[in-house]
């Protein structure tokens, strides 16, 4: 058995044990990286070569070594209450911490036995980066904890680095960052094709090279740990995952030579109110920013925004969005027709539905380069892949893999000059001309015969059928519980208005 495979077994094991206390697999998750980072400081500490301290004396690994019983549990908490207040990564992985397991007993084995016993620095960043990734796939398989919808499938994000082929010389961003699948892929790509590094290179791929932002602090703390056990990042430097909503406030001033995403789904922006009762008042609330060319509630149409502004000139982009942003109007058509006039959109994948945790997902994914102002169109030619007709993925038994995007990858041609592109039965490409003269520059393209509505013998597997009927459902009531909740803040308003 391979170290990583040993370590994955070690601890989703005891996982099991904890589940019978109510404690899921993303909370479990969260306590090991807790005590994970205090264990890897205690062995930075306690090193004989250039020890360094990470954490405050008082919140040591060794304070948790000694207590026992009820100060185990006590001693823990006031650990975890001090280090929510620091800053840089430690406050990035301690933001808002608790202790969710409550047996003493339980929390002593889980700091003697499963992490104490092991030496985290010196087992190799791919056998603990590869362990932790493992744990986190594992807590997005448990969709009850709603953690899903943080993942973007390993094989999809594999495919989008792949195409945009990042380089030691770029700086890699996702706005919505979650446990940073996309930065991850993208620092092993140019560390995997960087010929020899010098010291500069080697701290700017370190340091500098990928940067995240995620709003919900329990997946920034995954995320900001998942780079450290990577090696990317430093445990005592400045956090490379930003805590905070990247569509709220002022205009960002810096900017990334790629950015690599998969935006939320929904269609809900992500800030909220909190009515004079306490409650939370659903609203869909419009974003304006100055840097916005469209004003608009819709969460992906906001995102795709945001990517136009922090994309530096020259800049790649590959983008995951749902099908509503390519056929919707209004702010829609809008910001197409600034996509195909302003930015060389050159590419689009059209995903398979049935491989996102998020159900009733019908997603896309969008290439493009920002371009210097022009008064020419940018977009010569969009080239799309339809991944969708006649293909059918489930989360369990038919789950997408890399070798079904092998095929895409190859019509891409990464690194060759697009006009060496050619067209085949799923690759077909459209001029700039034809794409604007469509209704609303509707992007909603398709050219493939469905086999399943013309011959039944054709026909998926029934619980393919049922999954894809559940997955229609979903959406469609998800935009009803949309346009509901806008009709009744019209109703309150007017309601407030007249009385």
């Amino acid at each position: 058995m391979s170290d990583s495979r040993r370590l994955v077994e070690k601890l989703w094991s005891y996982c099991n044990v904890l589940r019978d206390d109510g404690v899921g697999t993303i909370e479990y998750t969260e306590q090991l990286t807790y005590l994970l980072f205090l264990k890897m400081a205690h062995e930075r500490e306690t090193r004989p070569l250039k020890p360094e301290c990470i954490v405050p004396a008082d919140c040591s690994w060794q304070r948790l070594l000694d207590a026992d019983g009820d100060d185990l549990e006590v001693t823990y908490r006031h650990i975890l209450e001090k280090l929510s207040r620091q800053t840089g990564v430690l406050g990035t992985i301690f933001r808002k911490a608790q202790n969710r397991i409550q047996d003493p007993a339980k929390l002593k084995r889980l700091v003697v036995d499963l992490i104490d016993k092991e030496n985290w620095s010196a087992t190799g960043t791919d056998i603990k980066g590869d362990a932790y990734e493992e744990l986190l796939s594992k807590g997005a398989e448990d969709i009850k904890s709603g953690a899903g919808q943080y993942f973007t499938p390993r094989p999809l994000i594999s495919a989008m680095v792949d195409c945009l082929q990042p380089t030691i010389t770029d700086t890699v961003t996702d706005p919505a960052a979650g446990t940073g699948g996309f930065l991850l892929a993208a620092h092993e790509y140019a560390a995997r094709h960087a010929e020899s590094l010098t010291p500069t290179e080697r701290e700017h791929l370190r340091d500098g090279f990928v940067h995240g932002v995620e709003l919900v602090d329990g997946t920034a703390r995954l995320a900001a740990m998942n780079l450290i056990l990577h090696g990317i990042g430093s445990p005592n430097g400045d956090s490379l995952i930003e805590v905070r909503d990247s569509l709220a406030g002022e205009p960002p001033s810096k900017r990334w030579s790629v950015v690599l995403s998969n935006p939320p789904f929904g269609r809900k922006s992500a800030l909220a109110m909190v009515g004079a009762d306490g409650r939370e008042v659903r609203e869909d609330r419009e974003i304006e920013r100055k840097d916005f060319i469209a004003t608009t509630s819709n969460k992906q149409l906001n995102f795709l925004q945001h990517i136009f502004t922090i994309l530096d000139i020259n800049g790649r982009g590959a983008v995951v969005l749902p099908d509503n942003v390519l056929f919707e109007g209004g702010a829609g058509e809008k910001l197409r027709r600034r996509l195909l006039q302003s930015f060389d959109f050159h590419t689009m994948l059209r995903l398979p539905t049935g491989i996102f945790y998020a159900q009733g997902v019908k997603a896309n994914v969008l290439f493009f380069d920002k371009k210097p102002a022009a008064e020419r169109p940018w977009t010569e030619r969009l080239w799309v892949y339809d991944l969708r007709t006649n293909q059918h993925f489930t989360l369990k038994q038919n789950q997408l893999r890399r070798q079904h995007l092998d095929e895409f990858v190859s019509c891409y041609r990464p690194g060759e000059p697009r006009s060496e592109r050619v067209e085949s039965e799923r690759f077909k490409s459209f001029t700039y001309d034809e794409l604007v003269a469509r209704d609303k520059a509707n992007l909603d393209i398709t050219w493939l015969r469905d086999e399943s509505l013309e011959d039944t013998d054709n026909l998926p597997a029934p619980e393919i059928i049922a999954r894809e009927i559940v997955e229609d459902l979903t959406a469609a009531l998800a935009e009803f519980e949309a346009v509901a909740a806008a009709l009744e803040l019209e109703s309150s308003f007017a309601a407030d208005s007249t009385g």
